[in-house]
């Protein structure tokens, strides 16, 4: 059963002085979600702020708990929860099976994760009181919780990254209770998961404003929110002018937090000469592929390939304007996300240095590919071709020399993932290749495809701006973690005092 309120400390709330805004599923179904006032908002941060008195001194063990708890539930959820989001998104149900899993894996690796011990990253120098000329006194450090923080959907992984995903697991997990504003792409959705959560806190017998849920189609309440003197910190997975808005709003308060936002991003192909020459079919069905994976909604999706001219990057481009000839329409997310693809889509045709090499119409939200090409000058001398356009959209620069693909490199803006293709001739060039895109992207790939973010350790999803705000952190893995964590020292504290992890 979809609610249709804002679950505020374990309480479905809504305000009769607030509008409400609601979403047209596939089938013809509506649902009404409320526009949360400042109070709501007020409301869940207060709760949020009383929560972590109690939730911030909870150990490893009762935290695992809680995320496997969660897991649980959605477990419990799915079925609905995939129904529902289907038909609010358009998502085929396979990709949501493997969403759910994901969303579900994330909780439990977290849970893992934090009964390890190693993210509080324990130091301690022992007292010296012997030491000349002056004595050492006996200091500990262990990282600990910032307080409430602020999350907020995305549009493209109604799971994955939204209400239960991973930047929620990861504030849960370093002892942070959480405030949702959910995506109003997909509110229903955020319902039934919040649901799941609610049961969960239940189980576990936490304070019931370690999670809230709040709903709104505009900006107020995320700007509100941001805002509160309470909020520690936020994530965000989004487009650049939200993030950036966002992120100002942060850096402007009386007491600036971080804003940890996951943006744009173009993820560059270089396919370097000795492999186009091997396997120019085979790179090229993969690339248009990945590139239309979930109608080119994926924030990795490789949207820039870097080829070289001549016979073998010719029969690249034939390949892959064939492969991508013979896929049927694809649901974008929202008639507004359908209709940004199209009106960007128009505005590379009608640039006289570029080349049309495969243009589509398509009919509301239903996209086809579309796919570009120019030269490395024209790229090189044109701004407007670093900025992501979110749907199935992909440019193909060719190269007449190395020499050109570094200064492509070297041009490039922050990204999420640059990916070479290259054999072992290719070795020379792609050393000199490596050490740029090292300063361009949070993950670089050999012979892959970025789209496909594994939840690992050492994974690194984030990057130089634009593509993330803050470079040395990630979204996805284990370290997503220490975005909510903050090192404090103790010296000479006596045992009983100390945080139960550091005694």
């Amino acid at each position: 059963m979809i609610i249709g309120k804002h679950l505020i400390a374990g309480k479905w709330k809504t305000c009769t002085s607030s509008n409400s805004f609601s979403v047209q599923h596939l089938n013809g179904e509506s649902h009404q979600f409320p526009n949360a006032s400042k109070k709501i908002v007020d409301d869940a941060v207060n709760a949020a702020s009383v929560a972590f008195k109690s939730y911030g001194q909870t150990n490893s063990k009762q935290r695992a708990s809680f995320l496997r708890a969660i897991s649980t539930e959605l477990e419990t959820f799915t079925k609905k929860i995939i129904a529902v989001c289907q038909q609010e998104s358009g998502l085929p149900e396979a990709r949501l099976i493997g969403e759910m899993a994901r969303t579900r894996s994330q909780l439990e690796m977290f849970a893992s994760h934090i009964e390890k011990g190693t993210y509080l990253d324990r130091q301690h120098d022992i007292a010296l009181p012997d030491r000349q000329p002056l004595p050492r006194p006996d200091i500990k450090r262990v990282m600990r919780p910032f307080g409430p923080v602020a999350i907020f959907g995305a549009s493209n992984f109604p799971l994955a990254f939204s209400t239960a995903g991973g930047d929620t697991a990861s504030a849960l997990a370093a002892g942070c209770p959480v405030i949702v504003k959910g995506h109003p792409a997909h509110p229903a959705t955020s319902d039934l998961v919040a649901q799941a959560i609610l049961n969960a806190i239940n189980k576990s017998g936490l304070d019931l404003g370690v999670f809230s849920l709040i709903h709104d189609s505009s900006h107020e309440a995320a700007q509100h929110l941001v805002k509160h003197p309470e909020i520690t910190a936020a994530g965000f997975t989004g487009s650049i002018k939200g993030g950036r808005a966002l992120f100002d709003l942060c850096a402007q308060r009386p007491n600036p937090i971080p804003f940890y936002a996951e943006m744009g991003s173009l993820n560059p192909l270089f396919v370097l000469p000795n492999a186009v020459d091997s396997s120019a079919e085979e790179i090229a069905k993969n690339w248009a592929s990945s590139m239309t994976m979930g109608a080119g909604q994926f924030c990795t999706k490789p949207g820039l390939l870097i080829l070289p001219t001549g016979k073998s990057g010719d029969e690249f481009v034939t390949t892959a304007i064939t492969e991508l000839q013979k896929m049927t329409s694809t649901t974008m997310l929202t008639e507004d996300i359908a209709s940004a693809f199209s009106k960007n889509s128009q505005a590379v045709i009608d640039d006289d240095n570029i080349e049309n090499i495969l243009i589509n119409q398509f009919y509301k939200r239903e996209a086809l590919p579309q796919i570009f090409s120019c030269n490395a000058k024209s790229w090189l001398n044109n701004s407007k071709l670093q900025e992501e356009v979110f749907g199935p959209l992909g440019v193909i620069v060719r190269t007449s020399s190395p020499e050109e693909m570094i200064l492509i490199a070297e041009q490039l803006n922050g990204q999420l993932t640059a990916t070479l293709h290259l054999e072992q001739d290719d070795f020379t060039q792609a050393k000199t290749l490596i050490r740029i895109l090292e300063n361009k992207a949070g993950r670089i790939l050999v012979n892959g495809f970025p789209t496909g973010v594994e939840v690992a350790d050492s994974m690194v999803h984030g990057g130089p701006y634009p593509a993330s705000t803050y470079m040395s952190t990630t979204s996805v893995g284990s370290h997503a973690i220490q975005r909510f964590l903050k090192p404090v020292c103790y010296q000479n504290m006596p045992e009983e005092l100390l945080p139960e992890e550091l005694r």
